[in-house]
């Protein structure tokens, strides 16, 4: 095949079911693109688009000729269950422009593979579906996932193959999305691609799934261990614990080539591995009291080594809201020194910043229109250090060399604190969130990241693992799933159920 054609869309959205709604407004302010637009954005020196989608169109260019098709690409943070409205646009989108470029040789599609909707329970599982029916069981599709989605039979039953990161923080998604080209061309060429898919009654906390080391980072390297002549494709899919879905839970997918017997035994050997080694995945979390203290004693002995403090129960990244105040009022009121926290999404207080100006002195009220109860409320006397507005280019992590929107930001003085306030709800995934006030990271005393566990890759040059400390405070991401008020997840399931038992196959 000289020149294929490849239809390229894609819905990206990780959704916590006990968050807000995602809203158009919310996936407009992060990323849509259609048609020319998108080409032009995949172009572009520092893309918006999915970066999966970036690998995938460099390695497709790199590989040989082929014609791209541009269709549909929508894409948010975490956040809540999409709107259903909205959802129906993203289908109808992707419909009529597949429609019109029909015939086509291929199918990429950048999906999550955590979402869920007010109207629809399996958004990427419509969205295969929808596009399965429409080029028909012949045309090659592939897509990359999130290694916390949580997968579906639908899903696997409508794609031929489904590639998902390897790494937490996913510091691979242009490979995977480069992956999902080479495969595409195998697809292409005449190679039959089989699939096998255990779901697993197990939901990993998050704080237990990162992949440097520890019982997640084996089973990986165990499904890694497997590949060969035949096997196409090995994921193990953590899942998106907070997601409250029938679809709750890890999965295995198995990708070979043409042989279904093989594809299923490894399937169902590693889904028992990843079982077995159940027990293992435990959170360690720091009281905040503990943490208040650690962070008291950093700013009082300049010889004791600097501290990031992780709010993991307020991830943006995960559905959180961005805007907890638990932290910040107890680091204020223990009188904490040579603190920087970041990033608080709080439009009316950035806003407010803007308004007055740098220098301007006032009484910051943080979370004035918020009516979440877990974000809470705070009130103290600030100073307007820096203003910024406009996207930032990331430099290290997850986001290295993608344009990032933050809205306006404001930093403010809070005591002997600096907070950095943004407008579009963003997870501090990147140092450049903070450096791009002018901040040295490596100077401050302590450190607070609203993040679960992305700015690993971006602070690692900073803080050394034993330097992190993952604080136990209330929020709408905590990974004590015994807290989670759990309404969909199919029953019995581990931790929620510890005595259950459960074999693969």
């Amino acid at each position: 095949m000289p020149a294929p054609r490849i239809a390229i869309g894609g819905f990206m959205l990780e959704s916590n079911g006990h968050s807000p709604v995602a809203t158009r407004a919310e996936f407009a302010a992060n990323f849509i693109g259609a048609g020319d637009e998108l080409v032009a954005d995949w172009k572009s020196p520092h893309p918006r688009c999915p970066v999966t989608l970036s690998g995938f169109v460099e390695r497709m260019d790199a590989s040989g000729t082929w014609t791209p098709v541009p269709l549909y690409v929508a894409m948010a943070g975490a956040s809540g269950p999409v709107d259903h409205a909205f959802f129906q646009e993203v289908l109808a989108e992707h419909e009529r422009r597949l429609r019109a470029a029909m015939p086509v040789d291929g199918v990429f599609l950048a999906l999550h593979g955590g979402a869920i909707g007010t109207g629809e329970e399996d958004p990427e599982g419509a969205i295969l579906e929808l596009v399965r029916g429409i080029v028909g069981p012949e045309v090659p599709i592939v897509a990359p996932l999130d290694l916390h989605a949580n997968v579906s039979q639908r899903m696997v039953d409508n794609c031929d193959v489904l590639v998902s990161y390897r790494t937490n923080p996913h510091v691979d998604m242009a490979e995977r999305g480069a992956e999902c080209a080479n495969h595409l061309r195998e697809l292409l060429s005449g190679v039959e691609a089989t699939s096998a898919f255990v779901k697993l009654p197990f939901i990993p906390p998050s704080v237990a799934q990162n992949t440097k080391r520890g019982p997640y980072a084996d089973i990986i390297a165990y499904g890694q261990s497997k590949m060969g002549p035949r096997v196409m494709n090995v994921s193990v899919v953590s899942g998106f614990s907070l997601g409250d879905t029938v679809k709750n839970g890890m999965s295995v997918i198995v990708t070979t080539r043409d042989d279904a017997r093989l594809a299923e035994a490894l399937a169902r050997d590693i889904a028992q591995k990843t079982w077995d080694d159940r027990h293992r995945y435990v959170p360690r979390l720091t009281t905040l009291e503990e943490a208040t203290r650690m962070a008291l004693e950093c700013g009082r002995d300049r010889s004791k080594p600097s501290l990031l403090f992780a709010d993991v129960a307020d991830n943006p990244g995960g559905g959180g809201r961005g805007n907890t105040v638990w932290i910040l009022e107890s680091f204020h009121k223990a009188g904490v020194q040579g603190c920087l926290l970041g990033v608080f999404c709080d439009p009316a207080l950035a806003a407010e910043a803007h308004s007055k100006g740098v220098g301007a002195k006032f009484r910051a009220r943080f979370n004035r229109d918020e009516t979440h109860a877990l974000s809470g409320k705070f009130e103290a006397d600030a100073e307007v250090l820096g203003l910024r507005d406009g996207p930032i280019v990331g430099k290290r992590g997850i986001s290295a060399g993608h344009s990032i929107n933050l809205g306006r930001m404001a930093l403010l003085q809070v005591g002997g604190i600096r907070v950095v306030v943004i407008t579009v709800r963003q997870q501090a995934k990147d140092t450049e969130m903070f450096e791009c006030f002018g901040i040295r990271i490596a100077d401050a005393r302590s450190v607070v990241v609203k993040s679960r566990g992305h700015f690993r890759a971006a602070f690692d040059r900073l803080f050394a693992d034993e330097r992190i400390v993952e604080v136990d405070v209330p929020g709408l991401t905590t990974p004590i799933l015994t807290r989670v008020p759990y309404r969909n997840v199919p029953r019995p399931i581990f931790p929620l159920d510890p005595e259950m038992e459960w074999k693969a196959g």
